[in-house]
């Protein structure tokens, strides 16, 4: 009995806390549902995907350039995000680091309106900038990495 009831405490405990979980809100306009970007011929968006000899180490979530970003909950914006070393790539350079409900994590291809201060949830954060100048055809979207490079994907 006592066996029972701990394993249905320890049960409850994780149901509870995976209830509780952060989950981003809206990222996009355009995009209500957080849509991730699946394939298309540059590679894939999800958590792991392959890029050659290296591992995407981020969540793809589809964005049409030039849309407005959201803060997907209340959020503190920490600093500058450098993408690429690449002149070529100059053009969508640009991102934003941020931490809110305990998480830590940065937004890449956009160009925010400011770099520090608190944006909360659904204020406008900036635009996503023009990635069909530098991946003609590629599915546009945000990049959200986690400061500590591990999956977001149960975030969303």
């Amino acid at each position: 009995m006592k066996t029972t009831v701990l394993l249905f405490t320890v049960v409850l405990i994780a149901v509870l806390s995976e209830c509780e979980m952060v989950k981003f809100g809206q990222l996009c306009s355009g995009n209500s549902s957080n849509r991730r970007r699946t394939g298309d011929r540059w590679g894939q968006g999800h958590y792991g995907a392959r890029r050659g000899d290296r591992v995407h180490q981020g969540l793809d979530i589809v964005c049409n350039d030039g849309a407005t970003v959201y803060a997907p909950f209340d959020v503190k914006l920490n600093g500058k995000v450098i993408v690429y070393t690449d002149p070529k790539k100059a053009a969508i350079n640009d991102g934003i680091n941020l931490s809110g409900e305990g998480l830590c994590f940065k937004l890449f291809y956009v160009k925010p309106d400011k770099y520090s201060g608190v944006v909360k949830k659904g204020q406008r954060i900036g635009t996503l900038l023009t990635m069909q100048s530098v991946y003609p055809g590629i599915t546009s979207h945000v990049h959200v990495q986690m400061c500590d490079k591990s999956d977001p994907t149960k975030f969303f």
